[in-house]
């Protein structure tokens, strides 16, 4: 007589969907990672957000967002709001298939500007 495999459990129709979230506050890298689900393929909404203050006239930000270790996209770019806060917002979809983790990292970059908040943050949809 011939044994078969137990059946893997299948996620329940209901289940709430997952949401990630890093808050790194006034620092200058925050990464991200999402484990793998080793039964399904997911969809993620991911938001990366550079919270800034000028400091000065001529006060710069930049922001670069790694995923997976590959450059997914890159600015660099004047306060456009001279004594007020400022950001840069990055939004972009990623399909995650099953046994395969995410990795996303933000890189900032902050000149004659303080930084007040850097997050990211992921929905699957």
């Amino acid at each position: 007589m011939k044994k078969s495999s137990p059946a893997a459990p299948a996620p329940a129709a209901t289940e709430k969907p997952e949401r990630w979230r890093i808050d790194a506050g006034d620092a200058d890298v925050a990464t991200l990672v999402i484990p793998a689900d080793s039964f399904r393929t997911r969809h993620f909404e991911i938001d990366c957000r550079l919270v800034a203050q000028p400091l000065a006239a001529d006060a710069h930000l930049g922001m670069r967002v790694d995923v997976d270790g590959g450059l997914e996209w890159t600015r660099r770019a004047p306060v456009a709001t001279p004594g007020q806060s400022d950001s840069i917002d990055y939004h972009f979809r990623r399909e995650l298939p099953a046994g395969r983790p995410l990795r996303v990292v933000v890189k900032t970059e902050a000149r004659q500007a303080r930084r007040v908040r850097l997050l990211i943050e992921a929905e699957e949809g």
